[in-house]
C-alpha cells in the first residue's frame, strides 16, 4: 500500500484541488480531499498569461512561485486532515496550471515550480505529465481516460465517464478493455467567462443564472458552427480557442439576447456539444457518469440528460463512490504511482501517441 498526493488546477483557473490516495494492487482509495482557492489576483495574471504580453517570461516565473505556494498550502492541508506526515507520502504528483496547449506546434506549457514545492514540502515531487506524449507526437491531452479506465470500468458494461471543467472531455469505456478519450468542446469556461463579466461572480452556481434566462436558437446554431466540433478524435483544445473573444465575434449579430439568455445558451452549447460526442462515440453505453465542477451545475445537468434523451442515464461520479470535485486529482495521484512503478501513464489510442509512454519528471525532496 502506497500514499500518493495529486494536484490538479485546471481552466477555470479557481483554486486547486488536491487529493491523498492509497494504491493497493489495481485498488484506489481516497484517504483525504482538500481545496485551496486562488486569490483574485493570481486568477487575474495566469488569464493573462494565456495571451503573449509584456514581460511574460518573468512574470510567469512569479506565477510559478506563487502556484508553488498554493499547491504546497493544499499539501499541508491533506497531511492535518488525514494525520499524515510528510515522510508517509512517496510522492506529489502535480498537473501545474496550462497557460499555452499547441500540440500542433509542439508544445503543452503548464507553469509550476516543482523544485520549490519539493523544497516546501520535504516530498518526491513529480511534474510536467504531458509533455513526453507530446514528444511522441500525441496531443497531451485528455490524460485522465487511462485513470477513467482503471478506477471506473467494468468487463462487460459500456459506460462514459464526462469531465466538465473550463473544458470538457469524455472517456469511453467500451468494457472490454477498449477506451476512446478526447476534449469535446467548452465545459465551464464560457459560462464563467461571460457571469464575470456581467456579475463580477466566477462561477453561475448550481447554473441560477443560467435558469433565469432562454436558450437563443440562433446563437446556438452560430456557437455549433466552430470547426474544432466536427474534427475527428484524438484533438484536444483548451481557453487557446474557446473564450469571450471568440465568443463576442458569434454574438455580433444576436445583440438583442439578453445577458442571462445568453448564459441558458452556453450552457445549452456545452450539453450539446458533450451529447453529441456521446452519440458519436459511446458505443451504445446507457449510463453517463460526470465528475468535474460542471456534476454541481442542476441547470447543466438537466440539459444534457435531455439532450442525450431517455435511454441514457446521467449521473456524477458519486454513484460510483468518488466525489466529482475529486476525480482529477485522483488521476494526477494514479499518474505519479504509475511514473515510480515505471508504468505508461497514457493511452496512444485516446492522445494520439506514437505508443505508450512513462509520463512525467522528479524533482526529490
Amino acid at each position: 500500500m502506497t500514499l500518493y498526493i495529486g494536484l490538479m488546477s485546471g481552466t477555470s483557473l479557481d483554486g486547486v484541488d488536491g487529493a491523498l490516495a492509497q494504491f493497493d494492487g489495481a485498488v484506489t482509495t481516497t484517504v483525504a480531499a482538500a481545496y485551496i482557492a486562488f486569490p483574485p489576483l493570481l486568477r487575474a495574471e495566469l488569464m493573462a498569461l494565456q495571451a503573449s504580453g509584456d514581460n511574460e517570461i518573468e512574470r510567469e516565473a512569479m506565477a510559478a512561485n506563487q502556484l508553488a505556494q498554493y499547491y504546497a498550502q493544499c499539501v499541508a492541508e491533506l497531511l492535518r486532515v488525514s494525520g499524515r506526515a510528510p515522510q508517509d507520502v512517496r510522492a506529489v504528483a502535480v498537473h501545474g496550471q496550462t497557460i499555452r496547449h499547441r500540440p500542433e506546434l509542439g508544445f503543452t506549457r503548464q507553469t509550476n515550480n516543482p523544485a520549490l514545492l519539493a523544497e516546501l514540502c520535504g516530498i518526491d515531487v513529480i511534474a510536467d505529465f504531458r509533455s513526453r506524449d507530446v514528444a511522441a507526437g500525441g496531443q497531451g491531452a485528455p490524460l485522465v481516460p487511462a485513470f477513467h479506465q482503471a478506477l471506473f470500468g467494468k468487463e462487460g458494461q459500456p459506460r462514459v465517464v464526462a469531465n466538465i471543467g473550463g473544458i470538457s472531455n469524455i472517456s469511453v469505456l467500451s468494457g472490454d478493455g477498449r477506451v476512446v478519450g478526447f476534449d469535446t468542446g467548452p465545459g465551464n469556461v464560457l459560462m464563467d467567462g461571460w457571469i464575470h463579466r456581467h456579475r463580477r461572480q466566477e462561477y453561475d452556481a448550481d447554473g441560477a443564472w443560467a435558469a433565469s434566462g432562454k436558450v437563443v436558437p440562433g446563437l446556438l446554431d452560430e456557437l455549433l458552427k466552430e470547426p474544432y466540433l466536427a474534427r475527428a478524435a484524438p484533438k484536444s483544445t483548451g481557453r487557446e480557442l474557446f473564450h469571450l473573444a471568440w465568443l463576442d465575434a458569434r454574438l455580433a449579430a444576436h445583440t438583442a439576447a439578453a445577458p442571462e439568455d445568453v448564459q441558458r445558451t452556453l450552457t445549452e452549447y456545452t450539453a450539446v456539444t458533450l451529447a453529441d460526442a456521446i452519440k458519436a462515440y459511446g458505443g451504445g453505453a446507457d449510463a453517463v457518469y460526470i465528475c468535474g465542477g460542471g456534476a454541481y451545475n442542476s441547470v447543466l445537468m438537466q440539459a444534457l440528460g435531455a439532450a442525450l434523451g431517455n435511454q441514457v442515464m446521467v449521473a456524477s461520479t458519486q454513484a460510483l463512490g468518488v466525489a466529482p470535485n475529486c476525480v482529477e486529482a485522483l488521476a494526477f495521484a494514479w499518474l505519479g504511482y504509475r511514473f515510480t512503478e515505471r508504468l505508461a501513464g497514457n493511452l496512444p489510442a485516446v492522445t494520439g501517441a506514437n505508443g505508450e509512454r512513462v509520463l512525467g519528471a522528479l524533482y526529490p525532496r
